[in-house]
């Protein structure tokens, strides 16, 4: 995902340097081109030939090194960055570049670039939270750096608060998000469903389905990825969210229902994967129902046909693309669906095909449209989000 990208890491001296480590091998296995930029005081706790062997590159840290080809090395680098990310970064650092002091090769190379530049805060809480601090991040934030948010627990001083250092896996999305992709769809406001709708019988019991959300969370990172402004609606999902989406809990199918009737006039593409329950108790139990007789019946009514229902209010310039899970028929049933609830596009998948289906990380979908039809073969939901984001974009773009 970040193949041809630059990415210089400016790690500072702080005990949650280590962790570096991991973020560079993260964005290695991305094909990501990695620099690592260490301040002297951040060699002390990580030694720099741990990252010239995780990224190929000598780490660099002395300004006058003399043991280089001849080059302006700070602005050489500087000028190839496609992001710049100062992780962690202490109040030291923050001090220094937020009024423009470049006394190292680090503070000199962030200076002289035009990159995007992430800025990761990791100290002691009450350093963090000092007002000087507090004004050194805002001064950056004036000047176009993005600020990460430190976790708050456990502290190396053993002080419990804000100021951890994040894990690898979220400072690699924050690089993702920004540079991984184009952004083609940056303004447009995106509406994803995600997961297995749930209808409760009593307090302990309900009627669900196996669905997971992972193809709808999918969906919505790959919007997220390319600039969109991603709401997220989630019923009962077996899955972390993606990041850099708002989420808007809606476990039952009345609750998706209110949901979506209420934000879909705002939206410019909705892609409606979660697994809405058909059917919902007649009656809900306020006890816990005991067991009885050996039969147990229950009266089930009719849920409102969400999809169907917004297809009806769909404006001219708006875009829904539906999901049809199936075992049987699934090319003539899908076609009915896309044709009766008045979507632009469908995208259905076979149960009983090995690799599709509930639970696990891939797929085997056909995108069906009013004009063409394409069967995509068996593919990570990662990259069976791309080609359906790549249609309904296809035909909002030609709306």
């Amino acid at each position: 995902m970040l193949k041809g990208k630059t990415i210089i890491l400016g790690i500072s001296g702080g005990i949650a340097a280590y962790k570096i480590a991991n973020l560079c091998s993260l964005l290695v296995k991305q094909n990501a081109d990695v620099h690592v930029i260490m301040t002297k005081n951040a060699t002390q706790f990580i030694a720099p030939l741990t990252f010239e062997t995780l990224t190929g590159n000598k780490c660099i840290i002395d300004t006058f090194d003399r043991n280089f080809e001849f080059d302006v090395k700070h602005i050489s680098i500087a000028k190839s960055a496609d992001l710049i990310m100062l992780a962690p970064a202490t109040a030291n650092l923050i001090a220094k570049l937020s009024n423009g002091i470049a006394d190292d090769m680090l503070t000199t190379t962030v200076l002289a670039s035009k990159a995007k530049k992430l800025v990761a805060p990791s100290m002691n809480t009450n350093m963090y939270e000092n007002p000087i601090t507090q004004d050194n991040i805002s001064k950056l934030k004036h000047y176009g750096f993005s600020i990460i948010e430190p976790d708050t627990g456990l502290l190396a001083c053993k002080d419990v608060g804000k100021g951890k250092l994040p894990e690898p896996e979220v400072l690699c999305d924050y690089i993702l998000h920004e540079i991984a992709k184009p952004k083609d769809m940056q303004g447009l406001k995106v509406i994803v469903t995600a997961g297995a709708c749930a209808e409760s019988l009593d307090p302990v019991r309900f009627i669900s389905n196996h669905s997971t959300g992972k193809m709808g969370f999918a969906i919505a990172r790959e919007c997220a990825l390319r600039g969109a402004h991603v709401t997220l609606v989630t019923a009962r999902t077996q899955a972390p969210p993606p990041r850099f989406c708002e989420i808007v809990a809606a476990p039952s199918a009345s609750e998706m229902f209110d949901e979506l009737a209420e934000r879909f006039t705002d939206c410019d593409l909705l892609f409606k994967t979660a697994a809405v329950t058909d059917y919902t108790p007649a009656n809900y139990c306020d006890e816990k129902i005991k067991k009885s007789d050996d039969e147990f019946v229950i009266k089930l009514k009719k849920t409102q046909d969400i999809i169907k229902y917004l297809g009806t209010q769909k404006k001219p310039n708006q875009v829904i693309c539906g999901f049809s899970m199936e075992t049987e028929n699934m090319l003539e049933n899908s076609r009915k669906k896309l044709v009766n609830k008045n979507l632009d596009m469908i995208v259905a998948n076979n149960l009983k095909t090995e690799g599709a289906g509930f639970a696990c990380d891939t797929n085997v979908v056909t995108i069906i449209t009013k004009d063409e039809m394409k069967e995509l073969p068996l593919m990570s939901k990662a990259s069976v989000s791309k080609d359906i984001v790549d249609t309904a974009l296809s035909i909002y773009n030609s709306k």
